[in-house]
């Protein structure tokens, strides 16, 4: 079942199109990769979920329901652009922004104190927010979002501002919050954390949804029929070999050594008809089918998305 869904959703700014018939369904309990180049129209979508502004046509359902006003405090939202008062203590601001978020003064401290415990933020409890670097304002921010337990979180661009430490840190609380029930739409430009965390995908480009589904699906009809064997032999047997059914792209050539090579076939060739071949006339020590990254996919569906436009 799907928690929340946009259909056909349009947005105009004056003569602007932001954007055309968008569609998006994310899994309850799934992470969600929401996807784009800059200016596509994915910061107007998270816009318009929040209700930040309304869409021109379309309809955004949570649960089944048409969304409203009933459901922001269901949600949860870390900008891309980061909007912390700087003059306020940090305690002070978070505990006004957690009872805005409908909890109690006493529900609201007892979920600060455990998020501030497990950051290892309690010291900054009396700062001043100017005080705080980009890094550690980020933390404070991924709290206000969290600290009231909503059915989905919206994170724009959660991993900027910081290190690899502290990147990996708040990827584990992100899985965490998964495993725990949430739905998380995460939108990022940075496709190794989207390999790494999420399970569907939605990519917009030029105001439009042009692909969505399991990165496992995508994966698959995105692949070449490629792949890449690990061989004790010379490259031209390899190459006598399958000479006729594939075309080889060598990587390593060594006489003495395992040597590697990647192989495509026609779409009508499977690998099993190469293995076949293969240990006909070369030692083979590894043989696996190449898929391609998710920056991969988001190139080739992008140049694709460009090539029909220049068409019509």
């Amino acid at each position: 079942m799907n928690l929340f869904e946009a259909r056909q959703v349009d947005k105009n700014y004056f003569s602007h199109c932001a954007l055309r018939g968008v569609s998006m369904h994310v899994p309850d309990g799934s992470i969600h990769g929401l996807l784009g180049p800059n200016g596509a129209g994915k910061t107007t979508l998270i816009r318009v979920i929040n209700r930040i502004m309304a869409p021109d046509k379309g309809e955004l359902l949570f649960n089944g329901e048409r969304l409203g006003p009933q459901h922001m405090r269901q949600m949860g939202y870390l900008p891309e652009e980061r909007g912390l008062y700087r003059k306020m203590k940090v305690g002070e601001q978070v505990l006004y922004l957690a009872r805005l978020k409908g909890l109690s003064r006493h529900d609201a401290l007892l979920q600060l104190r455990h998020w501030f415990n497990r950051f290892e933020m309690n010291h900054w409890w009396n700062k001043k927010v100017e005080e705080l670097s980009k890094g550690m304002a980020q933390k404070v921010q991924f709290i206000v979002a969290v600290v009231h337990e909503p059915r989905l979180l919206i994170f724009d661009e959660p991993f900027s501002g910081f290190d690899p430490v502290n990147a990996a840190g708040l990827k584990s609380e992100v899985l965490e919050l998964q495993k725990k029930g949430t739905t998380i739409i995460l939108s990022t430009h940075d496709m190794a954390s989207v390999e790494e965390l999420c399970e569907h995908i939605t990519l917009i480009d030029k105001a439009e949804s042009i692909l969505e589904g399991t990165v496992h699906e995508l994966k698959q009809r995105f692949k070449d029929n490629e792949y890449e064997i690990q061989y004790h032999g010379s490259f031209r047997q390899l190459s006598q070999c399958i000479d006729g059914i594939g075309r080889v792209h060598h990587d390593n050539v060594g006489p003495e050594e395992v040597c590697t090579a990647r192989i495509t076939l026609p779409a009508a060739t499977s690998g099993n008809d190469l293995l076949r071949k293969l240990l006909s006339c070369v030692e083979i020590h590894a043989f696996r089918e190449v898929l391609p990254n998710m920056n991969d996919i988001f190139l080739q569906a992008v140049q694709q998305n460009s090539q029909q436009e220049s068409h019509v």
